[in-house]
């Protein structure tokens, strides 16, 4: 009886075994890189940036773009779908999009608005939503096509500027969030192609991040650059990479210090019917150059520096106040959502018109800097005992 249980077991779990009846052989697919979308009269042009297997498994890339590791085809249509369809047309093998880094979307496209267009990546079952999603400056295509000399393809050189954080980082999860959210606004990083060095090729080069686009809703209104940017970070806690650099009362030459840790807390408070946001930042610093002849190990010094970083750290937000909150007059800052759970019967009185009350929020920055380490150097380097003033 045993062993009749035993064969009957071992049947029946081969009767759940799922086998292999849908897989897709590397053979038979185009692996997508990067994706871009562009605007072309009425209709959305679509291309594709698909890795090469023979060039990649061959190891033949040769520097500055010599080695041809993608390609880029494109279709047209009405709808994402339409243009794929076009696109597969040209293409011996399935297209896959599990494995796409990158999304680009032209100026154009994103001031005529881009609901439309993400409803394709939302509903599709392979687009990742860890895809980072960029703005183009002019065409999105130009993006992909170009042939930079370092990284393999420009959407894994878009990849990596994502993930270094010195600007803005949103992927297709973060870009949905943000208009669903309270805000009814977003960001996207927005990307440009640098000149090419000399003796380079036109498209030996690569793109880089030097904006931020700004949307209510799903239109593109306008953008900042990234000195604003980084001021936005700030505000919403997404500061990782920052060097400041100022010149403290006293000083005959400049300091600079390099941010290993910064916290924000935005704190909301309705009084007498005003709005108002606090924006208290708490940052860590290191001390990394200096250029004058301050001695940085006197406390006295360390303080003068911390307080004139402070002042320097409020100068840039209020700029990046000036343009996203008066000029813009888009929540990217996340004021609606605080609001949102601290006052939620407030909330749903304004909800409907935050766009107004927003410009009016008064805002009021509490920054405290900490200088924590000067570096391996105690007093300034290059100078004679007697020219270091030391008190």
């Amino acid at each position: 009886m045993k062993k009749i249980l035993l064969i009957l077991i071992f049947c029946t779990s081969i009767l759940l075994l799922t086998g292999c009846w849908d897989r897709k052989e590397i053979n038979d697919i185009s692996i997508v890189d990067g994706v871009s979308l562009d605007k072309k009269g009425e209709l959305i042009e679509l291309s594709a940036q698909i890795a090469i297997p023979r060039a990649m498994g061959g190891g033949q890339h040769e520097g500055g773009g010599g080695g041809m590791l993608t390609m880029v085809r494109t279709g047209e249509g009405e709808t994402i779908t339409d243009a794929l369809a076009k696109l597969q047309e040209k293409l011996p093998r399935r297209v896959f999009w599990g494995h796409t880094k990158v999304i680009v979307i032209g100026e154009k496209l994103a001031k005529n608005g881009i609901r439309k267009e993400l409803d394709f990546f939302v509903r599709h079952p392979q687009p990742s939503f860890r895809s980072y999603a960029f703005i183009s400056k002019g065409r999105a295509k130009d993006m992909l096509q170009l042939s930079p000399p370092l990284e393999r393809s420009s959407s894994e050189v878009l990849r990596e500027l994502a993930i270094s954080q010195n600007l803005m980082k949103v992927n297709l999860k973060d870009l949905l969030l943000m208009l669903i959210g309270d805000e009814g606004a977003a960001a996207l990083p927005m990307i440009d192609i640098s000149p090419p060095e000399k003796g380079q090729k036109e498209l030996q080069t690569i793109a880089y991040i030097n904006r931020t686009a700004i949307f209510k809703k799903d239109k593109m209104i306008g953008d900042i650059d990234d000195y604003l940017t980084r001021g936005v970070l700030w505000i919403r806690n997404e500061i990782k990479n920052a060097n400041m650099t100022v010149k403290p009362k006293g000083a005959n030459g400049p300091i600079s210090v390099m941010l290993l840790h910064s916290n924000t807390e935005l704190i909301p408070k309705i009084e007498d019917g005003k709005w108002k946001m606090t924006v208290k930042i708490l940052t860590e610093n290191d001390l990394i150059q200096n250029a004058s002849q301050l001695n940085s190990m006197n406390p006295a010094f360390t303080k003068l520096i911390e307080a004139e970083l402070g002042e320097y750290l409020k100068r840039r937000i209020q700029l990046a106040l000036q343009q996203v909150q008066n000029k813009k007059k888009a929540d990217i800052l996340g004021f609606a959502g605080v609001f949102h759970g601290k006052y939620p019967k407030e909330w749903n009185k304004v909800k409907d018109h935050w766009d107004e009350i927003f410009p009016t929020v008064e805002v009021t920055l509490d920054t405290r800097i900490n200088l924590r380490r000067p570096g391996k150097a105690t007093t300034p380097q290059g100078l004679p005992e007697t020219e270091v003033k030391n008190k």
